[in-house]
Parts: C-alpha cells; sequence; structure tokens
C-alpha cells in the first residue's frame, strides 16, 4: 500500500514536471487541451521569470529544448521523431536531429555492483586491466576500456543504475498523455501519438536489453562473414549481461575526421563505396540492416578496412517487403502512380477513405518534375524527403521499418557526401536494385512463389466450408451482428450527448431558482434575516451550478 503510494506521488510529480517545462516554453495550452489543468494547479509552481520569450525562439527550438530538459526517454523520443519524415515537419525534424544522448558519468562503485549483479564476479576476477574513467558517457550507460584475463582488449558497456525504472515510468505517463492527445486534440491524430509512443516503447525496451544488440552485432558479423572490406567487433558473451555489453576495441579513424584520413593517406572514395554497398547488401540481400551508420559509427582501420559500431538501431526487411519497396520504386519510374498508391495500400499505409485522386495527381507532379534527369545528376536524399513530403502531406503512414530504412539511407547518403562529396548515391545503388529485379524472375524463384501461392489458397480452400457453416449457424441461431461505424455518426453523438448535458443542468438550475423564489415567498421557518433558509440555501447552490457551467462552457466548450 505504502510502495503504491509512494509510485502514485513519484508520477504526480512527474507530471508536474512534464507540465512546468511546457508551460515554460509556450505549449501550455496542450495541458489545458488535453485536460490536465487539474494536475497543474496542483503542481504548477513556475515562476514568470522562468518562461521563455516564444516570440524569439521557434516552435522547432522550443520543442528541441522541452525534450532535452525532460531527459533521456524524451531525447530518445525525439530522435525517434527525427527519423518519422512521414509524419514530421522538416523544420522539426532538422531540430531533434541535434538531439544530443549525452549524460554525466556515474561512479565507478556503481559500475563494480551493476558488473557484480550481471556477471556473478567482480570486476578484479574478471578482467586483468578496468579503466576507471569511461571513454564515453550516454543517457542509458557509459563504456570503458578494459583488458580480459586472456589479454584482448575490449569495450566494456554498463547501464546507467535506475534507468529502467525511469525509463518505464516516463513511458506509462507517454500513453497516457498520448490517449489524451488524441482524445482532445483531433488535428493531432495526424501524428498518430499513440502509434509513436508504442513505436518508443518497443524500441527503447529492446535497446536497454544489451544482449539485443549483441545478438544484432552477431547477426551482421556473420552476413559480413566472407567480406574482408568490413569488420563487425566480436561479443564477448562470457562478458555479457542484460545490463552490461563487452565487445571486442577497435583502433581507427572516425569516419569524420576527414583530415587524419588524408595525413594517413586513405583514399576517400574507396571507403564511401565500402559503406554504401555494405548498406546495400544489408537492404537487398540480407534484409538486416543498421539503420544508424552516421560517420560517428565508422571507424578506418589501419589496413583500410571499415568497422561498423553500435548496433542498438536494426532494421528488418522481409522479403515481401523488400520485393513491394522495388515494386514501388518501379511504379514511380514508370510513371505508374495508380500501381504505386495501390502498393501503398496493401501496405496498409493508407485506408479506403484516403483522397487517392489529389495523391495520384501530387505523385505524377513529382515524377514528371525529375523525368528524363540522369540519375547521376539526382540526389536521393533530396528525392526522398521530397516524396516523403507528399505522403505525409496526404496522412500515408509509413511502416516502422521503412522509416528506418530511409533513416539509414538518409545517413549513409550523409557520411558518403561528408568523406567523398562527389560520390553519386544512385549509381552504387542502380546495379543492386537491377540484380534484385532481375532474380525474381529467375525459374526457381518463380517456382517458390506460385507454391507459396498455392500452398496460401490451399489453406483458404480447406479452411473456407467450416467457416461458412460457422456463420450460417450463427445466423441461424440469431447470433449473427454486423457491426458499422460511422466517425462523423460518432461525432454527431458526441455533440448531442455534451448538448443535452448542458441542457439538463440548465432545466435543473432553472428549476432549483424557480424553487427557490417560490420558497422565499411563503416566509417558511427557519428564517435568517428575514429570509427564509432552504430558500436562500437553494438559490446559493443553483448559483454555483450556474457558475460552475458558464465557466465549463467557457474553458473547454463542452462539460
Amino acid at each position: 500500500m505504502i510502495r503504491k503510494k509512494l509510485n502514485r506521488y513519484a508520477m504526480l510529480k512527474r507530471y508536474g514536471q512534464i507540465i512546468e517545462v511546457l508551460q515554460k516554453y509556450g505549449f501550455g495550452y496542450i495541458v489545458n487541451e488535453i485536460g490536465l489543468g487539474s494536475v497543474r494547479d496542483l503542481t504548477y509552481r513556475l515562476k514568470k521569470k522562468d518562461k521563455i520569450d516564444k516570440l524569439n525562439i521557434s516552435g522547432p527550438v522550443r520543442a528541441r529544448r522541452i525534450l532535452e530538459e525532460l531527459g533521456p526517454t524524451y531525447i530518445k523520443l525525439g530522435q525517434l521523431l527525427s527519423m518519422r519524415r512521414d509524419l514530421i515537419p522538416p523544420e522539426y525534424i532538422a531540430e531533434f536531429e541535434k538531439l544530443q544522448d549525452e549524460a554525466p558519468s556515474f561512479g565507478f562503485e556503481e559500475v563494480e555492483l551493476i558488473i557484480r549483479e550481471e556477471l556473478g564476479h567482480s570486476i578484479d576476477e574478471l578482467f586483468d586491466s578496468f579503466e576507471k574513467q569511461p571513454l564515453a558517457c550516454a543517457s542509458i550507460g557509459q563504456v570503458h576500456r578494459a583488458k580480459t584475463k586472456s589479454g584482448d582488449d575490449v569495450v566494456v558497456k554498463v547501464q546507467r543504475p535506475g534507468i529502467k525504472e525511469v525509463i518505464q515510468s516516463d513511458l506509462d505517463i507517454m500513453h497516457s498523455i498520448a490517449r489524451l492527445v488524441e482524445e482532445h486534440m483531433p488535428e493531432a491524430r495526424l501524428y498518430r501519438p499513440i502509434e509513436l509512443v508504442d513505436e518508443l516503447s518497443h524500441s527503447i525496451l529492446a535497446e536497454i536489453d544489451y544482449t539485443q544488440e549483441g545478438w544484432n552485432a552477431d547477426r551482421f558479423a556473420e552476413n559480413f562473414r566472407e567480406n574482408n572490406q568490413v569488420h563487425i567487433p566480436e561479443v564477448y558473451w562470457d562478458y555479457t549481461g542484460t545490463r552490461v555489453l563487452t565487445l571486442e576495441y577497435i583502433k581507427g579513424i572516425k569516419g569524420s575526421n576527414v583530415d587524419l584520413l588524408d595525413q594517413q593517406g586513405f583514399d576517400r572514395r574507396n571507403i564511401a563505396s565500402i559503406v554504401v554497398n555494405a548498406f546495400m547488401q544489408q537492404v537487398f540481400e540480407d534484409g538486416f540492416f543498421h539503420a544508424d551508420l552516421h560517420p560517428g559509427n565508422i571507424l578506418i582501420m589501419e589496413d583500410g578496412t571499415v568497422a561498423f559500431l553500435d548496433f542498438g538501431m536494426a532494421g528488418h526487411l522481409s522479403s515481401e517487403m523488400c520485393d513491394t519497396f522495388l515494386d514501388g520504386i518501379v511504379a514511380l519510374v514508370k510513371g505508374d502512380s495508380t500501381s504505386f498508391i495501390e502498393l501503398l495500400r496493401d501496405m496498409g499505409c493508407i485506408d479506403s477513405y484516403a483522397d487517392t485522386r489529389s495523391l495520384k495527381a501530387d505523385i505524377e507532379s513529382f515524377r514528371s518534375k525529375y523525368y528524363g534527369k540522369a540519375l547521376k545528376k539526382l540526389d536521393a536524399s533530396i528525392l526522398i524527403e521530397e516524396l516523403i513530403g507528399i505522403l505525409r502531406e496526404h496522412q500515408v503512414a509509413i511502416p516502422h521499418n521503412i522509416a528506418l530504412l530511409v533513416r539509414g539511407t538518409v545517413a549513409v547518403e550523409g557520411f558518403g557526401l561528408i568523406i567523398c562529396p562527389d560520390l553519386n548515391f544512385n549509381e552504387l545503388l542502380e546495379p543492386y536494385a537491377k540484380k534484385e529485379l532481375k532474380e525474381r524472375f529467375y525459374p526457381q524463384n518463380l517456382a517458390r512463389k506460385a507454391c507459396s501461392s498455392i500452398s496460401g489458397w490451399s489453406r483458404l480452400f480447406n479452411k473456407a466450408p467450416a467457416k461458412i457453416s460457422h456463420i450460417l449457424d450463427h445466423a441461424e441461431n440469431g447470433y449473427l451482428k454486423i457491426k458499422l461505424e460511422s466517425e462523423e455518426g460518432n461525432r454527431m453523438v458526441s455533440e448531442i450527448d455534451v448538448a443535452s448535458n448542458r441542457l439538463s443542468i440548465s432545466l435543473i438550475i432553472s428549476a432549483m431558482i424557480v424553487a427557490s423564489s417560490l420558497v422565499i415567498q411563503t416566509r417558511m421557518r427557519p428564517l435568517v434575516g428575514g429570509v427564509p433558509f432552504l430558500g436562500t440555501f437553494s438559490f446559493v447552490i443553483a448559483s454555483i451550478f450556474g457558475l460552475w457551467l458558464v465557466y465549463n462552457i467557457y474553458k473547454t466548450g463542452r462539460i
């Protein structure tokens, strides 16, 4: 019981912190619109002098600062939003991409305790040496250099103490706020807040389980086993747990350090080609790709081998999804906007109520803008940005893994342009796309797909008699129900409910006023100041109800 009360108090306090930050940066209207005004009244302590002048700072900048002040979970939310180019306007994405996942280090005593709890042994028992000063610190964990008893140089990633509980609490609050936003702010439904929080929850909970990152690294290592141009650090599973990850230490030059690469005599064009080709292999051949290959996650080793780091953010592409993705590209190239829209519908990106005529016109306009231009003269990132902007305008929902693929593609092209400004991403992409399209028509692949389709139809026909019989039995027994939903009808019913509630309360108030007036005329005892007490009391209550009704109508427009 005491623990529950403490949790409720902590939750209320956190709500208060969120409300304070929203008020501080000029987003207090959201608090009122989603019905958290009562929580604000209990917790709000912000002084006027702490408020930010929103006239001098843009909305995107203020939004980024809110996420930074609210801590690691909200920074991760911002980083997730920066990937959702299908939902978030470009000016906000540009700001959210600036979010830095940095935090002060935590004490070495806590590092020792977590390693002992996770691995069952002390640092001295596991490692020959272990540097107390971390190499890098982030909101979720920090990294230390160490050497195993067998003499291997490693890096040990240790999770920040108590971070899981903080993240879980923040996610619970985010889910509650997302539901309130969708309920009370219809204009915000375009951004699908509940879906975004679910996506964040899945992503961040996987990120705080370090074994998941270890499995991702092992899978990448297996996929690149025969590629001697790419190196994936080895995972030391005997030194790894849910909150501790131990990887091979890689010595190299960061991909962003162009001057040092030139001093060491590296061929920058060759490095860029290795990275882009490796990404193409991940997408088109492996169906498993690194979604965050920015320069900080790429090291150039002494012999020119490229090493990838940080495998917490990885995407999956099934063969069906990859085929659909390629079909979409082919449809755009051919100018078949109808097929492109049907592919979006097949992926569940648009519903049956979408204005496909307007979407088709915008896609055809997009294609005609670039029609006939040489591939090497086109900028892939600009093409992606423009197409995603069209889809966002028409409220097309991009699947999570495609959003990750867009992020990964933009990151890889961005790295390529940093290290080799005249690199043409499209020329490296073209042979992989052509190869993939050609392989789809190989006899063995066509036979495999035909067998799969036949198997699916066979299961459908086998189940059909039983399903039909089940439906007929329900109809015969009077249990068959047909559910029809109308969004417009539901909205109308809601408005009628609100209006009827107001009318009912108004009638009650009117009746109380009339009744109190009649009682006052009777001179009924007891009297207060020569006026019947019951009549005066009824009139006061009616006045309070009346003022409350006027206040609610003024504040929210409904009861």
